[in-house]
């Protein structure tokens, strides 16, 4: 049997019960983990010597992250599966820490044919209890076969991913990619009934004390219970008092009452309570949670606004017809991992997709099961016509990093020079600029 080394840390992570993110997870977001848990069971005794054997090829800093990613912070859980799952000996690993946005990816190896505290304390009565006015979500990621407890914290946000978006339509003063930099700051996107609870009391993905959830949860998925340990509940939630903040936040500003930029202040006051922006003049200050807890807690959420900006902000463009379906259906998976050899026309596999698993699986649902694309971006370059670039419309495939076989990488343009597709291994279904030395086709 050949087991991935990061298939391997992944499953060792899920046995041992580390990173579980709680039993409101969907059972298909729970099938890979028992998955890769059964596979470790079934190749028993030998799978403890692969695992030995996988762990020894890696430099010892790298072995010590490992142990600090199944019981530690999210971050350390992404770096942890960059490091043990290398992309292929062929391809160069990215420069930029795993944001491949602006370079062209590790040629993509094909398969074969087919934690802060949050403390509420000044914002309970603050303000006044409103309706939530909160329409159906059209859908819910369908993150087949991907564990929210043994994926990376971009992996564990798939979920999350429309609720954001539609949170950060509230006001303007929100947007989507602040509210996922904060809820990676909060709680790492850890969920339902086993989610950690702060010492304070703190519960769900976006660590609400009591007295808040009791104003501001509502039933915002339809379930019948305003749960705080759900993730549309808690999203909402957030994006209401966020909003209420920054509207209060901005009104003080303009009566002189503080000062400094509002966002960070509506920030500052998530964490330590509005009243302590108030009494400051601005940001918190003076007293020693509010120097090495507040003000590192802001400053951690808006240096990775951008990074949750390209992943959830896939800009405006005309989608109609069947390139916009395409397109549509691509965006349904923002967040899920890349993984070697995932995803088919029936949807990811094996925890998520691989660039052309992705562009398989789009142009199959958004031509009615009609257009079956051959399953590699070798073999998928040679469907449909080629067109120049500038005249891409969405929904036509990009391709690029060329090798002497052909492409190596295959994506989805969206339009206004950006495309949706899965990079490579560390990663996660995103947005990205369109990379020098894309060629076009346009397959349906």
């Amino acid at each position: 049997m050949s087991v991935d080394p990061s298939a391997i840390i992944v499953a060792v992570a899920t046995a041992l019960g580390g990173a579980i993110h709680g039993s409101e997870a969907p059972p298909a977001l729970k099938d890979y983990g028992t998955q890769q848990v059964q596979q470790i069971t079934d190749a028993a005794p030998a799978i403890g010597q692969q695992v030995d054997d996988a762990v020894e090829l890696l430099p010892p800093e790298a072995q010590g992250a490992a142990q600090q990613a199944i019981t530690d912070t999210a971050d350390a859980v992404q770096d942890a599966i960059e490091t043990y799952a290398p992309p292929p000996e062929s391809a160069s690993p990215p420069t930029s820490g795993g944001d491949t946005t602006g370079e062209i990816p590790a040629t993509e190896p094909e398969p074969e044919p087919d934690g802060t505290i949050t403390e509420f304390g000044d914002t309970v009565g603050q303000f006044d209890s409103m309706p939530l006015a909160v329409s159906e979500i059209s859908h819910l990621p369908t993150v087949s076969d991907a564990s929210p407890g043994a994926a990376s914290q971009l992996g564990a946000i798939a979920v999350f991913v429309p609720w954001f978006q539609k949170a950060g339509s509230i006001c303007d003063g929100i947007k989507a990619p602040v509210l996922a930099a904060l809820y990676s700051a909060e709680n790492n996107f850890r969920y339902g009934a086993s989610a950690p609870v702060s010492p304070d009391g703190a519960r769900g993905p976006g660590q609400f004390m009591p007295g808040t959830w009791a104003k501001y949860g509502r039933d915002a998925d339809g379930d019948g219970k305003a749960d705080v340990l759900a993730v549309g509940d808690s999203v909402m939630a957030s994006g209401h008092l966020l909003c209420d903040m920054y509207e209060e936040i901005d009104s003080w500003k303009q009566a002189g009452i503080v000062s400094g930029d509002v966002l960070d202040l509506t920030l500052a006051g998530y964490n330590a309570g509005v009243g302590a922006v108030r009494r400051s003049g601005g940001m918190p200050s003076g007293l020693p949670d509010y120097e090495n807890q507040t003000k590192p807690y802001v400053a951690k959420i808006r240096a990775a606004e951008s990074r949750f900006t390209s992943i959830l902000d896939p800009g405006s463009g005309d989608w109609g017809g069947v390139g916009g379906r395409i397109v549509e259906a691509a965006l349904r998976y923002l967040g899920l991992p890349y993984v070697w050899g995932g995803g088919n026309v029936s949807g990811p596999s094996g925890g998520g997709f691989d660039c052309s698993g992705l562009t398989s699986y789009a142009v199959h649902a958004a031509t009615t099961e009609n257009v079956s694309l051959p399953r590699t971006s070798e073999t998928q370059w040679n469907i449909g016509i080629e067109i120049p670039l500038a005249d891409a419309r969405p929904g036509d495939l990009l391709f690029g990093n060329w090798g002497q076989a052909g492409p190596g990488h295959v994506a989805i343009y969206i339009g206004n020079g950006k495309m949706v597709h899965a990079p490579t291994t560390g990663d996660v279904v995103r947005i990205a600029p369109v990379f020098d030395g894309m060629k076009v086709r346009r397959v349906v």
